[in-house]
């Protein structure tokens, strides 16, 4: 039986994240619920490896026999693999051997740290963790007459091998892993549509592939234009772990948060800064401090779990918090079925009492409802 997370915090409590990830799901899921986070997983893409590939294993070999000048490492997860299939095929001894002999360089601190974990050092680390500026080092540097090894990411199509050979080097080309389709992509299309609909408060991505096949997956269920409304005001909080996994989201529209290090613990607490930190998007009401979450409300660190229609409710009144929206357009932010007057003022008075004590909602008479929030002149 595995045991719960040990609780840090609770600034992500009544938070749901979504992580469209394969890889290290598990830990990047206890790392957001020991903040109180509930996480829902919906892998995007698998990584297959090559463990028993007898292409990878022939390379390796050769590069035994024929060792390179320099060893290009793209990802983390791919070096490692590296170094297992290599054990596995009894070539390990072999392969280290010539790798301490050869210039090492990293794209990104991931890469690098796997190479530290096989027991040599990096010589190179690209700071921007792209591609393009370790192709554009070695290039500069010369690679005419040299025999360059580079692993390659799960899609391969990185550019670096086309531009080593027409720097005049002699390339030995290594994917360790690849993508493979999701395990189920029903769930990753209802992923997407849980996000339009707002029953996610944040999605956490940590890879560039998995990132554009969500977004093609969201497209394909008609869901990234609320997807993308959503993320641009602030009513789902969009992550990547950096730059890179950034680029597919930016594609598409959408402006995701980025911490200063590529790492998972600095993904999650740049989503715990956000939703805690001095800046956290609050609105200062006569109760104090609202944060509206998708399972409920935070005022002032307190938690308040909240139906559905609640939470819609607040967040419909919430988006220009003091003005007054008409039960009209307050029906209009809720299903169809809760959509006439009657039905609004039955949905309020129920948020009402779920909210308990908590006097949240004004009534303006014949006009509609506006959040309590504290006047700003008044101060």
């Amino acid at each position: 039986m595995t045991a719960p997370a040990r609780t840090i915090s609770t600034v992500l409590q009544g938070c749901t994240v979504l992580l469209p990830v394969d890889r290290r799901s598990g830990e990047l899921s206890a790392a957001l619920e020991r903040h109180g986070a509930r996480v829902r997983v919906a892998p995007a893409l698998t990584i297959v490896p090559h463990i028993d590939d007898e292409e990878l294993i022939a390379r390796t070999r050769l590069l035994v026999a024929d060792p390179p000048d320099v060893v290009v490492a793209t990802t983390g997860v791919g070096y490692r693999g590296w170094m297992e299939t290599a054990d596995e095929a009894g070539l390990h001894d072999e392969l280290s051997a010539v790798l301490g002999r050869a210039r090492i360089v990293a794209r990104g601190p991931k890469a690098r740290g796997a190479i530290q974990q096989a027991g040599f050092e990096a010589d190179w680390v690209a700071e921007s963790e792209t591609s393009a500026e370790l192709r554009d080092f070695l290039v500069a540097e010369g690679v005419a007459g040299l025999h360059v090894a580079v692993q390659h990411h799960g899609s391969g199509a990185d550019g670096l091998d086309e531009a080593f050979e027409a720097a005049g080097a002699r390339v030995t080309s290594l994917t360790i892993y690849r993508w493979g389709p999701p395990p189920d992509a029903e769930v990753v299309a209802a992923s997407t549509r849980q996000v339009a609909r707002g029953e996610i408060d944040a999605v956490l991505f940590t890879s560039a592939p998995a990132a554009r096949e969500w977004i093609l997956a969201a497209e394909r269920a008609d869901a990234l234009d609320a997807v993308a409304s959503r993320a641009g005001d602030g009513r789902v909080l969009v992550a990547a772990v950096g730059p890179i996994t950034a680029a597919p989201l930016r594609d598409a529209g959408i402006e995701p948060l980025v911490p200063d290090r590529g790492r998972l613990g600095a993904l999650v607490r740049a989503v715990v800064t956000h939703y805690g930190g001095s800046d956290a998007p609050v609105i200062r009401t006569t109760s104090g401090e609202l944060g509206i979450r998708s399972a409920g409300i935070v005022l002032d660190g307190a938690f308040t779990p909240l139906p559905r229609t609640g939470v819609e409710i607040l967040r419909a009144l919430s988006r220009q918090p003091g003005a007054v929206v008409s039960r009209s357009d307050l029906g209009a932010t809720l299903s169809s079925a809760e959509a006439s007057g009657h039905a609004v003022e039955v949905a309020v008075a129920r948020t009402r009492e779920a909210l308990g004590g908590i006097d949240l909602i004004r009534t303006v008479y014949k006009r509609g409802y506006r959040l309590d929030v504290i006047d700003e002149e008044d101060l």
